[in-house]
């Protein structure tokens, strides 16, 4: 099920707010716990097989290890954990990159199992790890409650595309929260602005993209057009269902942790990924390049950590080469921010500073989205006139004259333009009063517009469903 579908929007959210808060706070858990297992399984029920497997086998691994904590029963549970999560992973997500990759080395036939991946398997495995890596740590108690722990894994506001919660984030909530109409109003507001944010604007976007993908008629200009329309789009997509999350979990009384913080206004990569799925970003950190070492490492120790924790970063987002290469891009750049280039760019004006991260993030996207690498460098290669490709042509001119105001409503979004000149309008008494008028009325008529939309238009997935 999708958030952005009339099916949930207006049948199955209302229903369940509507049982949610009917029934008493101890039932609470329970219902979010079945809606979340009917949401996973809309589309494929056989995966909620798995994933309440994964639940029952964690549930009992993390009291094991808390049981036989210090002694070596608990390294042993704590392996089995990790080992029962990845693979299950490793077979939905991997298992035919390798067949294929060890075909191409070998010269094999081995055929492919064209195992269907399950939804969100790359979100909630790290969220299952957090759980009980924390638990092998005594950062956390292992959860005796087996709804409340299977209710965190499967809390369908951001069980799909994250962003990646952990248990030691929400396990207070999962016990005790407050519910209020503030909150409530509060939420519905961010939830209908990341939807007009994926529907009104990704969505757009993705039409230009697949406009360029068909075209027979391409110019330098066009390349552009497509790198950047795409790293917009996927910023708006994923930024959007991050809102979206944040807010249903507001309205059912979670704090869930921000996600995106403005990337594009960033003036190093460093920057960037400290603003970019910073859910991802810092559980990466703190249970991967922390316990290989980090940076208190000899250099080459801690050129390896970069180089491993990227590499696999790239790997998480997809089974495919190119998101490798995408993941050890970023890993190359960040080393040389970190030796010498940082201190050079905090030297340079900031505009010049800023077009350099543009830059960098556009082409990486591009390298992203390509279907192989071939792809990827002829694309990039055309964007820089390595082509036959002329500057720009009247298809072009027509495509950037059509899509000109997605662009600047793209752009502004992606900026805290008018964040903050609505802050700044809430200091001053008469401001404020019109924004609290206003607001109810925007996100009535954004609502209104994405609904007219979704009924006009095809099906659009989530981008990072596919990871």
């Amino acid at each position: 099920m999708l958030f952005s579908s009339i099916t949930f929007l207006y049948y199955f959210l209302p229903l369940v707010l509507l049982i949610y808060f009917v029934v008493p706070f101890k039932a609470k858990n329970l219902v979010l716990l079945i809606s979340s297992f009917i949401f996973y399984g809309w589309g494929e029920p056989v995966y909620v097989v798995y994933m309440a497997l994964s639940i029952l086998v964690q549930y009992i691994l993390g009291l094991l290890i808390e049981k036989y904590s210090g002694r070596g029963l608990a390294k042993l549970f704590i392996v089995l954990s990790v080992g029962f999560s990845l693979g299950l992973l490793g077979y939905f997500k991997y298992t035919d990159f390798f067949i294929a990759n060890f075909n191409a080395a070998t010269g094999m036939s081995i055929p492919l199992l064209k195992i269907v991946l399950p939804v969100g398997i790359s979100f909630y495995t790290f969220q299952i790890l957090s759980y009980t890596v924390d638990v092998y740590r005594k950062r956390i108690s292992a959860q005796r409650n087996l709804i409340d722990l299977a209710t965190y894994i499967v809390l369908f506001p951001q069980l799909i595309a994250g962003p990646i919660v952990r248990y030691i984030d929400i396990y207070k909530q999962l016990k005790v929260r407050s519910h209020s109409v503030e909150m409530v109003y509060e939420g519905l507001v961010r939830f209908v602005m990341g939807l007009a944010k994926k529907v009104l604007i990704a969505n757009s976007l993705v039409e230009l993209g697949d406009i360029f993908v068909k075209s027979t008629d391409k110019s330098v200009l066009f390349y552009w057009m497509y790198a950047l329309a795409f790293a917009l789009q996927i910023y708006f997509d994923f930024s959007g269902y991050s809102d979206m999350a944040i807010g249903l979990g507001k309205i059912f009384g979670f704090t869930f942790l921000e996600n995106f913080n403005y990337p594009f206004i960033s003036k190093s990569i460093t920057e960037f990924w400290r603003r970019w799925h910073m859910s991802l970003g810092s559980w990466f950190r703190d249970y991967l390049y922390i316990p290989l070492g980090g940076n208190r490492v000899r250099t080459s120790r801690w050129l390896f950590n970069i180089f491993v924790v990227w590499m696999l970063t790239g790997f998480w987002h997809g089974a495919d080469w190119n998101f490798i290469i995408w993941g050890l891009f970023f890993a190359v750049l960040l080393i040389l921010e970190k030796l010498f280039l940082s201190k050079l760019l905090e030297k340079l004006p900031s505009f010049i500073s800023h077009i350099y991260l543009l830059i960098i993030v556009i082409i990486s996207f591009v390298i992203f989205d390509a279907s192989s690498m071939n792809l990827a460098f002829e694309r990039i290669g055309a964007m820089f006139g390595a082509s036959d490709s002329p500057l720009w042509n009247s298809n072009s001119l027509y495509y950037l004259r059509s899509y000109a105001l997605v662009f600047i409503v793209a752009i502004i979004g992606a900026t805290p333009m008018i964040k903050n000149l609505v802050e700044k309008a809430k200091k001053k008494e008469g401001w404020s009063k019109a924004i609290n008028i206003l607001s109810p009325i925007v996100t009535i008529i954004l609502l209104v517009a994405v609904t007219a939309y979704l009924i006009d238009s095809s099906f659009n997935p989530f981008l990072y469903f596919r990871f």
